[in-house]
């Protein structure tokens, strides 16, 4: 066994209290020798880039250091005597630093580690230098297919390594667009289901890209020919219609030939399988794995279902894969059987073995059983080794499909004898009991690790030679433990996350808790919070989605608890519209499901855009719905009209809501078709002021019925009854045509229908019209009414020769039956259609008791007759029309007063009123009380209980003939105002007064007197005089008057202020700003005036001590 060797210096082992087992292990003291062993070394194929340095790696350990070598095609390798390779110092790492021909270097490379101890090889390392061929200059012929049949170009890129990409292109330089129906295959051959004339339109060029050196080669350009089933010329112009003119056939396949074969999948690698068919209309594919659904986990359907890729192969993935091709002309399968194989893989690696001398041991390599594996054994056994026994040894398992190489190497110490280990707590005595446990190397295994356990430990070997001892120092804690884990959470974006993370912990240890999302730390922010127990995550998008983790980490472990954050949203659009199978009237319509985002899909939403091409007009309109379709569909037909060109998009809805739309898919135009509308609405009659023609119209089609180009109408006509051919006539603008030369009010059978560029569509029903009409001359006789009730009567007359004349009453109320009743008379009309030798009519809304008037006459589509003779007839009492006006008040605290007026239509002579009242309070439980008023009598008063008593009321007026439709209201709330009651009480008091004939007569004499006194002061104003006032500036004015004729005032000196006085008694006062004239005579008299401007100023004396000014002005005076 392996010597181990006790170490003086003291260690400290801190474990955690839990259930675990603990095993201390104390490695030994300084070096030990060591065969060599190859740790690192490049891969078996290896590819390299002809620009960079050529770098072969072989790292390998061992004591003393190994010695490196190389091989090259099984030829010992000089690397001294090569100027450009070199070796890394104290690794056998190569480096080729070449000058002229990489190529020169290309082989199978061995590396061998050597020290005194064995050699340890490395796996045969295929090295290879990237190369980008070209392809050999060639001349391709044009190619020639049939419209309808299939048709593959094959690529044959240049061979590497390493494989290149490989991509086809059009005259432009522009990818060629693949679809179901065009798809290019991993070889780069590029296939058509089908031949279409447009895909003549250009040539097809196949481009290769080498991805170390970045070189992209390209092959001569190919010319395609398409040669149609019908007329080229067809073919050329109207290439939309390819499609219905090639011939449909079932599927067959192109790639893999036949109904069967079988591939060879290698464990861990990936498989592609490819599936390419032939039809039309073009084949849909579908796989399915031994005839059931297939698991699409770790596989992944591309190029139009074409090609099924599997990443990484299990053992799982054997089996039977069944391609299935379909169309509407049949289905057919091709089953790919595939057989996973592998190269050897270790099951048991093998590793090193360490003995002393005399011991025995054994190393095993053990690989996977596959067939065809050959492994002389699986276990190397060693007896009695010696210290010459040591040695490497290499384990080579090895199929037809490959192989893997171990190196394992055998150390021999020197003789131990009687060795023994032993552990102890405190030094003190041997470890013993079911929880301690020795192991056979000399380790210590402690279970159930227990807080007494602390302490320190002591390992003690001995042999023959001697004894070393090594204590440590063991330390236990409580371990960390998670009480609430977070869990799983599925929330709708835009919503709160919450994860949960409690924890507990020995306090002695320093603990920190961080957030992961993916595995990256995570960033908190203003969305991200952390506090102490929780994440929580506002707000929530879609890039949120992951797995976030709470990791709990102390100086001794670390615990982590994931939990998986699912975000619901509205799904993603479609994407890669596709059309397929067109024909006049329908197309399928296939998309790439978007992402679900965690909500099923309910339902696609197929909506479309249509521009209808209508004798060269492009009337565009909006988007539309078109149809809705299961969430599992994702290709559907699509159900449209001929002649339209349509653009789609589609809408994917889950229970979150509906998606954005998709990008809309490339225009369609759907090919033309003879009209399936007929035309609405067809009449026949005359047209005009002219008797002798008939005029046949129709509602015109709408653009989308019209199915082609060049929409008309073609009108047929005959007389009905006669032995006449049909005639008819073709109108491409109108929708009316007229008949000239017809006789008076003929009947004609008429039928209309609608043509186009394709032909003629179906025909309308049989319509019969009638030509030209013109004024009856004749008059209804015995005009009679009969079952005169108060509002309806039958009317009855003999009608004229013409039976499909219309006739026409004529009536009016004359007067009402009551003399001081008013009437409107209002001519009213009515018709009745012929129905029998002697015609009759039900005459409805009369209004009873009334004295009525009536007349007929015959009318037709232009004219009236001449009217019959009027007759007279009265209609009986009925019941009267509802009471108007009707009010109910509250004048006192105690009473409710009623009032109306009489109704409308008494419809008789009025007997009187019914009033029927109630209390609204149902626990008081009153009947209905019922009141009957005299006609001439229109208020009524009731004494209420209190004032919190409410009343339902109903009045009626009734006749002889019964009551009329009573008027229903409920008396108004009264006493809950508070305050306003008051203010209700005085209104309703002031109401009573201001109605008092008294108090009218009373404001008519205040209103009288006060017109009387307006007059007296108008008449003494006019004796006395009047002058306007104006207020500008006002200056007052004072003169001196003498018995001089002038006297000059004082104000400012000025000269322009002058007063006059005359013997006779008159004073003149000129002032230019004074507004205000007084004056009086004394023996030292003034005169003061205030004018606004310059004004004539006359004052007369009739007394001595006043005078009276007048003013006088050019306007007026």
């Amino acid at each position: 066994m392996r010597a181990l060797k006790c170490w003086r210096i003291p260690a400290i082992l801190t474990i955690l209290q839990q259930t675990w087992i603990l095993a201390m292990e104390i490695p030994p003291d300084g070096e030990e020798l060591q065969p060599p062993m190859i740790f690192k070394e490049s891969p078996q194929d290896y590819i390299v880039d002809p620009v960079d340095p050529i770098i072969v790696e072989c790292e390998a350990t061992g004591n003393p250091p190994p010695v490196f070598t190389w091989t090259r095609n099984g030829v010992y390798l000089n690397v001294a005597r090569d100027p450009q390779v070199s070796m890394r110092w104290r690794s056998g790492t190569l480096e080729i630093f070449f000058w002229g021909r990489p190529n020169d270097y290309e082989g199978v490379y061995q590396c061998t580690a050597t020290n005194e101890f064995g050699s340890a090889l490395s796996s045969y390392i295929n090295l290879r230098v990237s190369k980008a061929r070209t392809w050999l200059k060639e001349y391709l012929e044009p190619v020639s297919v049939v419209v309808g049949l299939p048709l593959i170009l094959p690529c044959n890129p240049p061979v590497g390594p390493p494989k290149p990409s490989t991509y086809w292109l059009n005259s432009t330089m522009a990818l060629i667009r693949q679809d179901r129906r065009v798809s290019k295959a991993e070889n780069g051959d590029l296939y058509f289901s089908s031949i279409v004339a447009e895909d003549a339109l250009t040539n097809y060029v196949c481009v290769a890209r080498f991805p170390f050196t970045n070189t992209i080669q390209q092959k001569p350009p190919l010319i395609l020919f398409v040669k149609c089933q019908v007329l080229c010329q067809i073919c050329v112009l109207f290439y939309v219609y390819v499609a219905r003119m090639a011939a449909h056939t079932a599927p067959r396949f192109l790639k893999p030939k036949g109904t069967a074969s079988t591939t060879i999948a290698m464990l861990g690698e990936e498989l592609i399988l490819e599936c390419f068919a032939a039809g039309v209309p073009t084949p849909f594919i579908k796989w399915t794995k031994d005839w059931e659904e297939m698991s699409m986990t770790g596989k992944k359907l591309e190029n139009f279902n074409k090609t099924l890729r599997i990443k990484n192969v299990s053992m799982d993935d054997g089996g039977d894969y069944i391609c299935t091709a379909s169309n509407r002309m049949g289905s057919l399968d091709h089953v790919i059987t595939v057989r996973v194989k592998s190269v050897p893989f270790w099951v048991e690696k093998p590793e090193s073995l360490v003995l002393s001398r005399d011991d025995s041991g054994s190393i095993v390599c053990r690989g996977k059983k596959h067939p065809g594996r050959q492994v002389s054994g699986d276990t190397l056994t060693f007896r009695a080794v010696v210290p010459d026994s040591a040695a490497v040894f290499q384990c080579n398992a090895s199929n037809q499909y490959g192989y893997i190489m171990a190196n394992a190497f055998l150390a021999v110490m020197g003789k131990i004898s009687n060795q023994r280990v032993y552990r102890s707590k405190g030094g003190l005595g041997t470890l013993e009991g079911s929880r301690h446990r020795i192991l056979p190397n000399g380790t210590l295994e402690i279970r159930n690790t227990k807080l007494q356990d602390q302490g320190s430990y002591v390992c003690v070997a001995s042999n023959v030679i001697g004894r070393d001892e090594k204590e440590v120092q063991l330390e236990v804690k409580e371990p960390i433990k998670i009480v609430r884990a977070p869990h799983n959470t599925v929330v709708i974006r835009g919503s709160l996350a919450r994860f949960d993370c409690k924890i507990k912990f020995d306090s002695t240890l320093d603990v920190t808790v961080t957030w992961l999302k993916d595995k990256k730390f995570l960033i908190l922010g203003r969305r991200m919070t952390k506090d102490e127990d929780s994440l929580s995550i506002a707000d929530v998008y879609r890039r949120d989605e992951g797995v976030y983790t709470c990791r709990v980490k102390s100086e001794l472990e670390e615990v982590t608890a994931p939990a998986k954050l699912t975000v619901m949203d509205r799904p993603d659009p479609p994407s890669d519209l596709e059309i397929s199978d067109p024909s006049e009237r329908s197309v399928r319509l296939t998309w790439v499901p978007g992402l679900s985002n965690h909500s099923p899909i309910k339902e696609y939403l197929v909506q479309y855009t249509e521009d209808l091409l209508a004798d060269y007009w492009l009337l565009p309109s909006g988007w539309k719905n078109l149809s809705s379709y299961p969430g599992s569909l994702n290709s559907v037909i699509l159900q449209l009209t001929p002649f339209v060109e349509y653009r789609f998009r589609v809408i994917t809805v889950n229970g979150i809501g509906p998606s954005k739309p998709s990008w809309p898919s490339e225009y369609y135009q759907t090919g033309g078709a003879v009209p399936d509308a007929i035309p609405r609405n067809i009449q026949g009659m005359g047209s005009g002021v002219f008797r002798n023609n008939m005029e046949i119209s129709w509602e015109p089609l709408e653009y989308r019925e019209w199915n082609g180009p060049k929409l008309g109408y073609m009108v047929w006509w005959r007389r009905r009854d006669s032995r006449e051919e049909w005639k008819n006539y073709t109108t491409y603008w109108w929708c009316s045509y007229i008949i000239y030369d017809t006789d008076t009010f003929t009947p004609y059978e008429i039928k209309v229908q609608a043509v186009n560029f394709f032909g003629y569509g179906p025909e309308s029903t049989i319509v019969l019209g009638y030509s030209g009409e013109d004024r009856p001359v004749a008059a209804p006789s015995d005009l009679s009414v009969s079952d005169i009730e108060s509002s309806t009567l039958t009317v009855h007359w003999e009608p004229v020769s013409r039976l499909w004349l219309v006739s026409q009453v004529y009536y009016w109320r004359e007067n009402s039956r009551l003399p001081w009743h008013t009437v409107s008379r209002r001519i009213k009309t009515k018709s009745f259609k012929a129905n029998g030798p002697r015609l009759s009519g039900t005459l409805t809304g009369l209004v009873p008791y009334s004295n009525y008037r009536m007349y007929i006459v015959v009318a037709n589509n232009r004219y009236e007759g001449p009217p019959s003779n009027t007759i007279e007839f009265q209609t009986p009492e009925g019941v009267p029309s509802i009471p108007r006006s009707f009010r109910i008040m509250h004048r006192h605290y105690d009473t409710i007063y009623l009032d109306w007026e009489e109704p409308a239509e008494p419809n008789g002579i009025l007997t009187g009123y019914i009033l029927k009242y109630q209390t609204l309070n149902v626990t008081l439980g009153d009947r209905i009380q019922v009141e009957y008023i005299t006609p001439n009598i229109t208020y009524f008063s009731l004494r209420r209980f209190d004032r919190y008593t409410r009343y339902k009321f109903s009045l009626a007026a009734q006749t002889e003939v019964g009551a009329g439709e009573a008027f229903t209201e409920e008396s108004p709330h009264f006493t809950t105002e508070g305050k306003v009651s008051s203010f209700t009480f005085i209104w309703s008091l002031f109401l009573d007064i201001v109605t008092q004939g008294w108090f009218i007569g009373l404001m008519c004499a205040v209103a009288l007197l006060v017109l009387i006194m307006l007059i007296v002061f108008f008449i003494k104003r006019s004796r006395g005089g009047k002058y306007p006032v104006y207020q500008h500036e006002p200056g007052p004015v004072t003169a001196d008057i003498h018995e001089s004729s002038q006297v000059t005032t004082d104000r400012h000196e000025s000269s322009l202020d002058t007063v006059d006085y005359h013997e006779s008694g008159q004073i003149t006062v000129d002032s230019p700003e004074s507004t205000k004239v007084t004056a009086s005579i004394a023996e030292s008299s003034q005169v003061s005036a205030d004018l606004p401007e310059p004004r004539h100023i006359t004052a007369y004396l009739p007394e001595p001590s006043q005078i009276t000014v007048v003013l006088h002005e050019s306007s007026h005076s």
